[in-house]
Parts: structure tokens; sequence; C-alpha cells
């Protein structure tokens, strides 16, 4: 009850000082709303980044293997995985006939070409060559109507399944279902959307595409053309068995010796993970780093200026000491003053924060959750006790008698 009333009687002290000095006190918190404003859009860019990542992850799936000439990180050699063999679709056609782990194998081949439905076109998009299966290796559902049934995707049928952005820019409010439309000078019927996806960690858009059958495109693309095979394993627990399997069958198509070193990558998901949280590492530890010093020098100011204050105040100290204030009083009331400014500059930092982000936003993607406010709001707030505590001790070990007759 003691405890409560010194701190109840500290805090009004603290806060009557603030009154009395509002210039001084919004000035002092510059540094430290720097540093908010920093560490705040810093943690916001992490946040934004990493959900953008685990949500263009799931498109990849975390049981399929990606069978290509190039592996996906460690290119130091990047000529010698130039003058690989490409990966061809009689590759994926033993993979199918001769894998026992495996629940699909599906090769998968893409370009980029103009899209036209009477006047409207678009350019750029993604044409994405693929058999009937890839629905098992996406998690993604379909807005409108179906996607390609085997004998389509075994003969190759001019028809496609659009992602909902090419939708959206060919045919407006207009039910797509059925309509020809042009890839390139070829023309397909369209028997599906897909529902949105968003970008892949922000870089391209997933909805940007048009699927065909895989035959087809190699018809309009041609046959001797480097392709991806995926593999969906089914389990995690069967994931590097599956691989040692793959392994073997391609060694054999591809007539490679004991000796020799494989021709090919398998790819995983795993890679892209790892990669991506040493990445997001190193960034997060050199940003932080910097915000780290903007708040140092935040608060060495707040220590400044609470050093001011107790010389300021250093009579009035006196003075309650002598009417019988303890020691830890005094270091409460200076602590609540260095800790509210802290706290002030806190709160300032982030209302500065919450805009910028929305413009960062535009060009990465950033997130502010309600643990990213809780997290600045605290580093202000410790901030503030560590600045203060020295001036706030020195003030409390002050002798009354010395410290009435000071000038």
């Amino acid at each position: 009850m003691l405890f409560l009333n010194e701190l109840r009687e500290g805090i009004r002290i603290a806060f009557e000082a603030i009154r009395a000095n509002k210039m001084r006190s919004v000035l002092t918190t510059v540094g430290v709303v720097i540093g908010i404003v920093s560490v705040t859009l810093m943690g916001t860019a992490l946040e934004g980044m990493n959900r953008a990542f685990n949500e263009s992850i799931e498109t990849i799936g975390a049981d399929v293997l990606y069978v290509q000439k190039f592996p996906w990180f460690g290119g130091d050699d990047w000529w010698t995985y130039r003058n690989r063999p490409d990966v061809r679709m009689e590759h994926a056609a033993a993979l199918e006939r001769y894998s026992t782990i495996p629940q699909a194998v599906s090769p998968a081949a893409s370009a980029m070409a103009r899209m036209q439905f009477r006047e409207r076109s678009v350019e750029g998009v993604f044409i994405t060559g693929t058999t009937h299966r890839y629905t098992e290796f996406v998690g993604t559902d379909l807005l409108l109507g179906r996607f390609m049934t085997q004998p389509e995707s075994e003969s190759g049928r001019p028809v496609t399944v659009l992602g909902s952005e090419v939708a959206d820019k060919l045919f407006g409010v207009e039910n797509p279902i059925g309509q020809l439309v042009k890839i390139g000078n070829h023309s397909f019927r369209v028997i599906g959307v897909l529902d949105r996806q968003g970008s892949f960690l922000g870089l391209f858009s997933l909805d940007n595409q048009a699927i065909i059958p895989m035959n087809r495109f190699l018809r309009m693309y041609g046959h001797r053309r480097d392709i991806t095979i995926e593999v969906k394993v089914g389990s995690l627990d069967r994931i590097d068995e599956a691989r040692e399997e793959i392994r073997g069958i391609m060694r054999r198509e591809r007539r490679l010796e004991p000796w020799e070193d494989d021709n090919f990558a398998i790819n995983q998901q795993e890679m892209l993970t790892s990669t991506f949280a040493g990445i997001s590492a190193v960034i997060g530890g050199v940003g932080f780093f910097i915000t780290g010093l903007a708040l140092f020098v935040g608060g060495i100011g707040i220590m400044n200026i609470t050093y001011v204050s107790v010389s300021e105040r250093t009579k009035e100290i006196g003075i309650r000491k002598s009417l019988g204030a303890p020691k830890r009083s005094i270091l409460l009331q200076f602590l609540v003053e260095s800790a509210f400014i802290c706290l002030l500059g806190g709160i300032i930092g982030i209302i500065i924060a919450y805009p910028l982000s929305l413009i960062i936003n535009q060009v990465i993607p950033t997130a502010m959750p309600v643990s990213i406010v809780i997290i600045a709001l605290t580093i202000s707030f410790t901030v503030g006790i560590v600045s203060g505590f020295l001036p706030a001790y020195r003030a409390s070990r002050l002798d009354p008698v010395e410290a009435i007759r000071h000038e």
C-alpha cells in the first residue's frame, strides 16, 4: 500500500515536471521517435516478407520435389549447369513408369505470350504447360469452370484455364467459360478460371497465367525444350527415400556412369525456406543494429535531460528528503519521468511509422500486427528506464542538507 502511494505521488510529480517543460520534453523524445520509427518499420517489413514468403511457399508444396536442369541455389559453377543436357518429356515418362514412392508425376514448362479476346489483349502472360495432375501439386481452387481432363491433357486439346488477373483483364464482368481466346496466334477455349493466388514473394503475380495441356504447349514452343518434372511424394517422412529413387531413375535414363556426377538437380521447398531464413536473419540483424544505434543516441539524450532535471530540482529533492521521503520515492519519481518521456516518443514513433509502412507496402509487403506495436512500446519504455536510472539513482543518494543549500 505504501509503495502504491509512493508510485502515485511519483507519477504526479513527474507529470507536473513534464508539463512545466513541454518543449524540452518533446525535443528530448526526438531521438527515441527516430529509433522507434526505424525499429517499427524494420519489424513490419520483416513480418510482411515472412507472411508473403509463407503464403507463396504454400504454392510449392512441402512434399513436392522438382527435377530440373539447374539447382535453385549454390550456382557457383553456372557454366557447368548451363551445359547440362535438358530435362525432357521422356524423363518424366520414365519417372511416372518406374517410381514407386511418389503419388503423382507431372511435367511443366512455361513461356510468355500475348493473349487476346476480341479487342482486349494482355501482354506478358505466363503460359504454363502441364498435365491434368496439376491440381494435385498446388493448393489452388477453381473460381469458375473446371480443370482439363486426362483425355484433353494427353491429346493436347486447345483448352485453357486462366488465372484470375488474366480473366479480369480479358473479360471483365463477362463469363469467360466457353469463350475462345488467342494465345499468340493459336485459339483456345476457356474451360476454367483459377481462384486468386496473389504474388510469389512479391516478385510476380501468380494470377497472371494461363494453363494449357503440356502436349499442346510443346507443339507451340517446340519439343526440344527444357522442362521441370514435379514429383509429389505425399509424405514428408518419405521425401529422402523418394529423392534417392528419383535420382537412381534419372541417372539410368541419362546413362550416367557410377563415377560421374549428377547432371540434373532435385530441388525442394526446404532449400527456399532455409535460404530465406538466412537472408531474413542478416537483413534483420543489420537493420536492428542501425535502429539500436538510433535508440542508443535517444537514450543518451534522455539521460542528459534527466541529469539536467535532477540538477534543477536539487533543492526540491532536499526538501522532500528532509520531510521523510525515502530514497526509493525519489528514484521512482525520476524513473517515471524518463520512462514516460520515452513511452511518449514510442507512441509518436508508431503513429509516424504506420502511414510510412503503407507507403512501403507499395514496393515490398509489410504487416504491422499488434505484437510489433507492443514490442516497440516495450523497447521505448525499457530505454526510458535504463537511461533514467543513473540520474535517478544519483538524485536518490543526495544529502538532504547539501541539497537544500544548493542554488
